[in-house]
């Protein structure tokens, strides 16, 4: 697809090529950009976040470029959050809200809606928007915005569909049929691909998704690597269960072997490289500290996400940003940094200018709608909204049949635990976010669920 066939898709214009300040200035070679995606991975499920873990090669990393602590994911579970990334907008405006291709619950109080079960190839990608600038482009590893996990079904929505050049799917392995003494949950296939890509694309701008299955369950390592953790009283302390402390650990040693390559390469000066996650956590594999619950929900410890930027001579070294920051951001931010300006009919924000240094960002309100139930975690129907330094969540089932308490309001500056429901104290506040909240799914076209 060439640059006026992405445009025509969009139904949105690009501007034009413009100066670039705080370290890229016109002229200078258009930036390679590897984008790391870390499978169910909580924010402190990093030692540079402050976890008991080993990961010594993301603690440099981060020590390289930008962490983020106000990083969210724009679902809680895999699927959302993905196609998210892909088009840089809401989950609930694709209606991509559960992972695909999700449960129905027959026995809840509520049904939820007929919801979209793959990412129509209507929808312009990141993909699309780097081919078309002229960038290579590959995608290795998992995938799931296919109305089928494996071939045949899923062949026509895979990523060659959707503007990668290159791609390799790869799946979370199964207990009964996948040797957990060699490379379970493809960590090393993902990476050993990617750096063949970087070797045979070195010359030529690129943007390379490397996005693991690891640390998604179910929880399987080598017997020797599970062995380092087994008697580890910081991993117990968190209660982290040692499978989970040697799949982080293969999962850092992976993208430290990636790194490396970037370095032998010569394409470190010239890569942006980002790491993240898709969602928090899964709770019972091990506790989010600080954060409330995991994965599945929409307490901070099912939407907090790591991030780390670098990119040497535009970011600094060291550097930490309190900017509240979501998925849906990436597309804009990525198309910011090569010169060019996001589509308008997407919902993110660049966050371009917060890596440079430009002052005057604010953060903005964040919205997440999740209009089902979560088997593996217990999670029911809601939405949330966040604004400042205030969280509102919205609970489908007592809003629909008018029974229980609808909503929670938490001050995550004084309780970033989510412990104490702000609603009766904080009336204007609740009132304000509670209008905000129904005003964006209006907007947004939010489907909602149904009582029985």
């Amino acid at each position: 697809m060439n640059i006026n066939a992405f445009l025509n898709k969009s139904c949105c214009l690009f501007g034009a090529l413009f100066v670039l300040t705080n370290g890229l200035i016109a002229g200078l070679e258009r930036p390679n950009i590897v984008f790391i995606l870390a499978d169910d991975m909580g924010q402190t499920q990093l030692g540079c976040y402050g976890g008991p873990y080993e990961t010594p090669n993301l603690d440099k990393f981060c020590k390289q470029g930008m962490k983020f602590e106000n990083a969210y994911s724009s679902a809680a579970v895999c699927s959302p959050t993905r196609a998210a990334i892909m088009t840089g907008k809401y989950p609930a405006r694709l209606h991509i809200t559960d992972f695909i291709k999700g449960n129905s619950f027959p026995d809840k109080p509520l049904k939820q809606p007929n919801w979209q079960k793959f990412l129509p190839l209507s929808e312009s990608t990141i993909g699309e928007a780097f081919k078309s600038l002229g960038y290579r482009t590959a995608l290795f590893g998992k995938w799931h915005l296919s109305i089928e996990k494996a071939p045949p079904d899923s062949a026509p929505y895979n990523p060659d569909k959707q503007g990668f050049d290159e791609y390799m799917v790869t799946y979370k392995p199964v207990r009964r049929k996948t040797d957990p003494e060699k490379d379970p949950h493809n960590v090393d296939a993902i990476t050993d691909r990617s750096i063949r890509f970087l070797n045979e694309n070195k010359d030529h701008p690129f943007l390379l998704i490397v996005s693991h299955n690891s640390i998604h369950d179910p929880v399987m390592e080598s017997t020797k690597r599970i062995d380092r953790y087994r008697n580890s009283k910081g991993l117990k302390e968190w209660n982290i269960i040692p499978e989970i402390a040697a799949m982080v650990n293969r999962l850092d040693e992976g993208t430290g072997r990636l790194l490396d390559a970037i370095h032998r390469l010569g394409l470190e000066q010239n890569t942006l490289v980002v790491f993240t996650g898709d969602n928090g956590g899964k709770h019972s594999y091990a506790d989010q500290v600080p954060f409330r619950a995991g994965k599945g929900w929409l307490y901070e410890g099912g939407i907090r996400a790591p991030l780390l930027v670098r990119l040497p001579g535009v970011i600094d070294e060291g550097s930490k940003s309190e900017l509240v920051v979501s998925s849906i951001d990436f597309l804009p931010t990525f198309l910011e940094g090569v010169g060019e300006t996001a589509p308008s009919a997407i919902d993110g924000r660049s966050f371009w200018g917060e890596l440079t240094g430009e002052e005057g960002i604010s953060s903005k309100p964040l919205f997440w709608h999740y209009p089902h139930y979560h088997g593996g975690s217990g999670m029911r129907p809601a939405s949330a909204m966040l604004k400042g330094k205030y969280k509102l969540i919205e609970w489908h089932e007592a809003l629909l049949t008018g029974s229980g308490n609808a909503y929670e309001l938490y001050d995550l500056n004084e309780d970033v635990g989510e412990t104490h429901n702000l609603v009766d104290t904080l009336p204007d506040v609740f009132r304000d976010m509670r209008k905000g909240l129904s005003e964006w799914k209006r907007r947004v076209g939010a489907q909602m669920p149904t009582v029985r």
